[in-house]
């Protein structure tokens, strides 16, 4: 019976091999998934291979806020700070959006280029101090012109549409609120409702004509080409400390409809232009824009 003399070289170069297949089999079996840092929330899909860190965006303006985007095709959300995502606050001006189907489907206002005439009271905004209609009033955020129209809605029939919708928490406060609700209170909405606000608007899902939604569709582009379309509103409420800002719309590309709300302390005016920014950036790291 013959003995077979183990070579300590040939030893140690069968346990080397026997290492290099373990980790080739290892690293053929594990998924190794990069995590959003901050307080972003977990997402349920990477994005170019990576978890977007929507978080850096507003590390990046030095403001603090949140951001939620909901991809209606893949039925994913994206978000940073989901807490505060969840928080009623002002609509500010984001009303505008509810406001002007109000009017229309009232009949306050005929379309989209009635005009109201200016009162005469100069204001800190130059676009304000005109004769607007409801288009113009839309882009530059005129105030009084939709202060107009809500007193011209009234307080009772301001409510029933609001209840009918179930905006935000409902809550006009009394008659003598009618022109100021959505911009010092009572009136609240979490940005997540905001979201659902405006799926219904894209799906024609609201209690007002197809004549009324269309209107306000379109007034609400803000960016359009051959790539993409990108409908939004921007709102700043300074009733509050800190002060609010919104940026809240859907974009429309690759087929597909994104829906996004940011929302972002104001502690001074030059924070105001993050709003969007963070939002473009945000976007376009899932590589749309």
């Amino acid at each position: 019976m013959f003995r077979i003399r183990r070579s300590p070289l040939i030893m140690r170069y069968v346990r080397s091999l026997i290492l290099i297949l373990t980790i080739i089999i290892s690293v053929g079996s594990v998924s190794v998934q990069a995590q959003p840092t901050g307080n972003s929330s977990k997402y349920s899909q990477k994005v170019n291979n990576r978890f977007p860190d929507l978080g850096r965006h507003f590390q990046k303006f030095g403001v603090a806020g949140s951001i939620i985007i909901y991809d209606s095709k893949n039925k994913l959300t994206y978000e940073h700070n989901p807490q505060r995502n969840a928080t009623a606050m002002t609509p500010a001006s984001t009303f505008k959006i509810f406001n002007a189907l109000t009017a229309l489907e009232t009949g306050v206002i005929t379309d989209d280029v009635a005009v109201l005439t200016w009162d005469g009271i100069y204001r800190d905004f130059p676009g304000w101090n005109q004769d607007t209609n409801l288009r113009q009033a839309f882009k530059n955020s005129t105030v009084w012109f939709y202060q107009v129209l809500a007193r011209k809605i009234g307080y009772t029939r301001m409510q029933q549409w609001i209840d009918q919708v179930g905006y935000g928490n409902r809550q006009i406060g009394t008659a003598s609120d009618i022109d100021r609700f959505w911009l010092q209170s009572p009136l609240k909405i979490t940005p997540k409702a905001q979201i659902d606000f405006l799926q219904r608007l894209y799906q024609g899902n609201l209690p007002f004509s197809n004549r009324t939604m269309s209107i306000v569709k379109d007034i609400m582009i803000r960016e359009q080409n051959s790539d993409y379309t990108l409908r939004a509103k921007t709102g700043w409420s300074n009733s509050s400390k800190p002060q609010i800002g919104w940026f809240v719309g859907y974009l429309e590309q690759n087929k597909n409809v994104y829906f996004f709300a940011t929302n972002i302390d104001i502690n001074q005016p030059e924070n105001l232009p993050a709003r969007i920014e963070i939002t473009r950036n945000s976007l376009q790291d899932l590589g749309l824009l």
